[in-house]
């Protein structure tokens, strides 16, 4: 007596169960694999570890070189724009004699960063803020970390190449800010920006 044997159904859904599993998978990567692509500038543990350095780092000049006073000199290092600049402002580390040198040489430059320090005021006209650059060198890229600190100016405070000029007498004209007030104690309040990032 003949016996057909039929193929084993339970077997074949198995396969194509898995066969479909698999091609649902790899569908799955390919996706993903296309819809984040990972560039040299892409969000990673690396360069977020990068701007908090540069964050720290901004952060550390300032506070040192306020507590040291070296801040306040590098604001009155001005003479119709900032001494030894080529233009009104620095386009790179400033020159050895600026008083922020040393700091922002050990900070940024020697580490291969970037980094802008821009100095807000009030505006003579007494509305809003005014801006001028100390150092530009470029526009910020998306990860760029910034600090600010705050640094009060007096009237009797001498600025220029070599502290020739007194703020409450010199300062209207002659200085990047003009004066608050009328009074000879306060000339103004200046926040400093610093925003560095990787080149």
């Amino acid at each position: 007596m003949f016996v057909e044997h039929l193929p084993d159904d339970r077997g074949q859904a198995h396969t194509l169960e898995a066969f479909t599993a698999a091609l649902l998978l790899v569908a799955g990567l390919v996706f993903a694999t296309q819809a984040t692509a990972v560039t040299p500038l892409s969000a990673s543990t690396s360069n977020q570890h990068v701007e908090n350095q540069a964050a720290i780092a901004a952060q550390d000049v300032l506070t040192t070189a306020e507590a040291s006073g070296e801040l306040r000199a590098a604001l009155l290092y001005y003479d119709d724009g900032f001494v030894g600049a080529d233009d009104e402002y620095y386009t790179g580390l400033p020159n050895a004699s600026h008083p922020l040198h040393g700091q922002l040489r050990e900070a940024f430059d020697n580490r291969r960063i970037a980094f802008d320090v821009d100095v807000y005021y009030p505006a003579a006209d007494g509305e809003g803020l005014d801006r001028t650059r100390m150092v530009d060198m470029g526009s910020p890229s998306d990860n760029a970390a910034t600090a600010s600190t705050r640094v009060a100016l007096y009237g009797d405070d001498r600025f220029g190449d070599s502290d020739q000029y007194v703020l409450a007498d010199d300062g209207p004209g002659g200085y990047f800010a003009a004066p608050v007030g009328a009074g000879d104690t306060l000339y103004t309040v200046v926040e400093v920006r610093i925003t560095a990032w990787q080149m």
